[in-house]
């Protein structure tokens, strides 16, 4: 036998003092597949009613003069035949807090549907994506152009694609402007030369920051631009309904035939098609659980409950639930902090509306001017 004691190395590796961490991770382009259901044809609707009210309202007169119209210059706002002055920004205020509140409200007991459905962001994002579609065709289309080498057939979809973007931004832009500058006079005067240089600055800015925003940047604005993406989690409790997939029902994943029994095979619901994925604008699997990414829109049950009937599986999957029904338990929709949010918006509506109707509509201040002789 040796005398030999074994000897081993067991010095550390060096640490390689050129490793650097990448504080900006580069986004990777989300193609969103369209799909149909019940939620998208909501958010049609909820769309077609914002945009009704942005574009149509600028072009309504009343009293005169135009129905919505913020006459910076004489100091005047207009409001439906109201007239509001500087000394009446407390309104302004109170218009405000409401609705913080009605957003707080609406959030505490039903998740981020503002965001989904009416959050100016994401109607003109949907709208972008429908001429994307238009113009690329539908998600394998465009993944399969975004890596063909340019030809004229490319540049002529994206050439389009991009003409279309402008277009509305532009005519975004020109409204916006139009709710400070009557818009009939505006209008006339931007295409004959007539109009000052702030309101052609003004309409290109809006032109590009719409552009930008719905075509470009999308879902990084909600993730991590929007403060409300930011503070919306503290907001939540377990009562409050959120898109949710079901694990107790969906796992284990896994493909199969329909009409097999999936049951003796071990698997769940779930048959991992990833179509709730592909129709997510944030490019989030929702199978992961509740995430910041979420917005709401529920585009990923209407692709799930397609999917469920195909298979003759019952729909819900995925669907708007509560953490307390996900494990189980009873939801209380009457919750003292969702009582707290109602009650104090009650009292600043009452509030604001008394405020209204009670405004001084003429005053006057005299002071007596001391003359010397």
């Amino acid at each position: 036998m040796s005398n030999q004691i074994p000897v081993h190395d067991v010095t550390p590796p060096a640490k390689n003092t050129n490793n650097s961490v990448d504080l900006y991770a580069s986004r990777e382009k989300i193609y969103t597949r369209a799909f149909t259901g019940l939620f998208r044809n909501l958010r049609m609707i909820g769309g077609a009613g914002l945009f009704l009210l942005y574009f149509g309202t600028v072009w309504l007169n009343w009293g005169g003069h135009q129905a919505v119209w913020w006459n910076l210059p004489e100091r005047k706002f207009f409001i439906f035949g109201a007239t509001f002055w500087p000394q009446d920004f407390i309104l302004l205020s109170g218009i405000l807090i409401v609705s913080a509140f009605g957003l707080f409200f609406i959030t505490v007991y039903a998740g981020r549907v503002w965001c989904g459905y009416t959050c100016p962001q994401s109607v003109w994002t949907w709208i972008f994506m429908w001429c994307e579609k238009v113009t690329e065709g539908d998600r394998n289309q465009r993944i399969k152009l975004d890596k063909a080498p340019m030809s004229a057939n490319k540049f002529l979809r994206k050439f389009s694609k991009h003409a279309m973007w402008l277009l509305i931004g532009f005519v975004t832009g020109m409204t916006f402007v139009g709710y400070f500058s009557p818009i009939r006079e505006l209008t006339i005067d931007f295409f004959t030369g007539a109009a000052d240089g702030w309101s052609y600055f003004w309409v290109g800015f809006f032109t590009l920051a719409t552009y930008g925003n719905a075509g470009w940047l999308r879902e990084q604005v909600c993730i991590y631009m929007c403060p409300y993406a930011r503070f919306q989690s503290v907001m939540f409790d377990k009562d409050t309904l959120i898109v949710s997939y079901d694990p107790r029902r969906g796992e284990s994943r896994g493909p199969r035939k329909k009409g097999v029994d999936y049951k003796a095979m071990g698997l769940g619901d779930c048959i991992d098609c990833t179509m709730c994925v592909q129709v997510c604008p944030t490019g989030i699997d929702i199978r992961d659980g509740l995430q910041v990414e979420c917005i709401g829109c529920a585009a990923c049950i209407d692709a799930c409950d397609s999917i469920m009937d195909k298979m003759d599986y019952p729909r819900g999957l995925i669907s708007y639930t509560t953490e307390h029904n996900l494990s189980g338990q009873k939801t209380n929709k009457l919750r003292p902090r969702l009582i707290g949010y109602a009650t104090v918006l009650l009292a600043m509506i009452a509030l604001l509306v008394t405020a209204f109707f009670m405004r001084s509509l003429v005053g006057f201040d005299v002071s007596k001017d001391r003359v010397l002789y």
